[in-house]
């Protein structure tokens, strides 16, 4: 008897043996092939001459007029950069090169792009040709949905990755470049490359290598202070501030007195330099961004909010930006992982070690700026506070290791994370602090307090003092110098720490340190300042929200009360059981929250809804708290090393 059961049955069978079936049936892949010349380390013979024009900053269009020699005729190979050292991931904007024209001794060549890799532009170079003129444009960001601004009518920040191409198959640092730019007129300019010539608005370079002039931005502006913050040392250190008007670049003598004194604090730590001389390339702008830097070897750029000189005490969370820059020159750029040099800026980068590059660097800005009373030794332990409780509410280690978080840039650069702490973006920034203060606090616990991390960092970055060559290292060489400063299972225990999946020993450095994370109704004043800087009020660590003074919600803690209630990132809370929404209001309600409910009305997706939170603590921020019965290594940490540093 055939029934309808055991026809549905035969009917799924042929299907799975249909597709079964499929099997070597059908079209398959055109194979990839990669016609992009790898890069060798041999001579390129002559010097490539770039002619770039910068100076019209009204509709943010560099033009860019480039010589290359032939070395052959035949097939040859162009590229335009992707991947930046300082990014760690490839973040410069192919789409951005437009108007590329080619010629060859007055012959135009058409070019064809690569169909794999869209940077790479394929021509054939006739016979007889002795040189290509390439003429192109670079389009940088001239609104807020293109992406940060890189020029204003008042300030040019001049990236020359961004504006040239290159030959593939050889080392970037064995091509030469001569390289000039046309400024805006009337504007100065500094840069770490030496001046050949300087007139009529057009500065021009001393001939140096690609991977030199890659490393080496020039900054421009209607607008620039110098300051020297070495005078009395052999190797020149200068502050260069540009700003949207004089106003913004007035630096009072205390100031500098403590920026000399970080620069003296930081080449102590060091112990060398390994750069001829070194410029902080500063700018304070409404207009340009404001929050962030970039490194390079001999130089380092730092965009600051237009009153940050007039009101250092109104800015603590960016005090140690300029030194977290500049001690990238021994930390990322002289002494770099193995895994993240490449030969030409074409290479994919790999970051297994940023937790070194960017997490230490991390740690040592907290310090230099504390040393150097740049940010008191209070509001850096108010910091790291704000980083145990961040690290702390981090559920996303449940998933994702500090070692995995290494990868992030790669494919999370410049791309919005809806779910922070579940997806850990670039927690290295984050932990690092903390990860290094633990290091350090062992040290000194096992040694009498006769070592600590700084002889880490004498050993690991003061080598080859004077050298400009980067020296490569690898996980082993870190555990390596971490042994001969003390003899421990670095090793194992640095595996442990990157590899966790749980909380286990998350906050030991600062218990090594002599002190406990612990949490107050109080918010401290650099938490405050975190909350003007994002115009919240973070409940982060109570209700598990952040929330505006117009009741939108940016952030919903992963699983926290507010998550589990039915809040969503992007909500509008309208009401707070029952009475219209206001910031007092709520807070008032958390702090009640043992005796009362949390009913909040809000609208989410058009629709109204309300969320019942189930809190019934109060308000929570956090702060440090000594252990009476350990020792205080933290404040001797952070306390200056050199005594007299303006006479360096």
């Amino acid at each position: 008897m055939v029934t309808m059961r055991s026809i549905l049955l035969l009917g799924l069978s042929v299907i799975c043996v249909g597709a079964a079936a499929q099997v070597g049936v059908g079209p398959q892949p055109v194979p990839l092939s990669n016609s992009v010349p790898a890069p060798r380390d041999i001579a390129f013979r002559g010097v490539v001459r770039m002619v770039v024009d910068a100076s019209d900053t009204t509709h943010k269009i560099v033009n860019v007029h480039e010589t290359i020699p032939v070395q052959a005729a035949g097939p040859m190979t162009l590229l335009y950069p992707q991947w930046e050292v300082a990014s760690h991931s490839a973040t410069v904007q192919v789409a951005r090169l437009a108007g590329l024209i080619i010629r060859a001794d007055d012959q135009r060549i058409d070019w064809t792009r690569d169909a794999i890799d869209m940077h790479a532009f394929h021509i054939d170079v006739p016979s007889g040709a002795t040189t290509l003129d390439l003429d192109y444009q670079y389009l940088a960001s001239g609104t807020p949905r293109e992406g940060p601004p890189e020029m204003s009518r008042d300030i040019l920040a001049m990236q020359w990755h961004t504006a040239s191409v290159y030959p593939a198959g050889w080392f970037a640092r064995d091509i030469t470049v001569q390289a000039s730019v046309k400024l805006p007129a009337g504007f100065q300019y500094a840069t770490a490359l030496t001046t050949d010539s300087f007139g009529n608005d057009v500065a021009s370079f001393k001939p140096t290598t690609l991977e030199v002039l890659y490393d080496s931005p020039v900054y421009a502006g209607r607008y620039l202070k110098r300051v020297d913050l070495a005078p009395k040392a052999a190797t020149p250190v200068t502050l260069n501030l540009f700003g949207d008007n004089l106003r913004n670049i007035d630096i009072g003598d205390a100031q500098i007195t403590r920026y000399r004194a970080a620069v003296a604090e930081i080449e102590h730590t060091f112990a060398s330099t390994h750069f001829d001389h070194y410029d902080l390339l500063v700018s304070l702008s409404d207009v340009l961004p404001s929050s962030g830097g970039t490194e390079h070897a001999r130089s380092g750029e730092v965009g600051l909010p237009a009153d940050y000189l007039g009101n250092e005490s109104g800015h603590l969370p960016e005090l140690d930006i300029l030194w977290h820059e500049f001690i990238h020159s021994w930390n990322g750029l002289f002494r770099r992982p193995a895994d993240m040099w490449t030969a030409n800026a074409n290479q994919p980068v790999r970051n297994s070690l940023l937790w070194v590059y960017e997490g230490q660097s991390e740690f040592w800005g907290r310090v230099i700026a504390a040393r150097a009373g740049i940010r008191s030794i209070e509001a850096t332990k108010d910091l790291f506070a704000i980083d145990a409780a961040r690290m702390q509410a981090r559920p996303g280690r449940r998933w994702k290791s500090l070692q995995d978080s290494n990868n992030d840039p790669v494919f999370m650069a410049k791309r919005a994370v809806a779910w922070r702490d579940w997806q850990r973006r670039e927690d290295y920034y984050l932990e690092g602090p903390i990860f290094w203060l633990n290091i350090d606090s062992i040290i000194r616990e096992r040694t009498g307090d006769t070592k600590g991390l700084d002889d880490f960092a004498k050993a690991f970055f003061g080598v080859n003092a004077g050298s400009q060559i980067t020296t490569t290292y690898t996980f082993d060489d870190v555990c390596t110098t971490l042994n001969n400063v003390l003899p421990f299972d670095w090793s194992n225990f640095l595996r442990k720490r990157l590899d966790t999946h749980d909380d286990d020993g998350l906050l030991d450095g600062l218990a090594h340190a002599g002190y406990r994370l612990i949490f107050t109704t109080e918010p401290s004043d650099f938490y405050r300042q975190l909350e003007s800087e994002d115009d919240v009020a973070d409940l982060s660590y109570s209700i598990g929200l952040t929330v505006k003074s117009n009741g939108t919600v940016p952030v919903v803690a992963w699983n926290g009360p507010a998550f589990k209630s039915g809040l969503s990132n992007g909500a509008k809370i309208t009401t707070i059981n029952g009475a219209p929404f206001s910031v007092d209001l709520l807070k008032a309600t958390i702090s009640n929250a043992a005796n009362g409910s949390i009913n909040l009305g809000f609208k989410l997706d058009g629709q109204d809804q309300i969320a019942h939170i189930d809190y019934h603590g109060s308000l929570r921020y956090p702060h440090l708290q000594r252990i009476s019965e350990s020792k205080d290594r933290l404040v001797p940490l952070l306390q200056a090393r050199r005594i007299n540093p303006v006479s360096m």
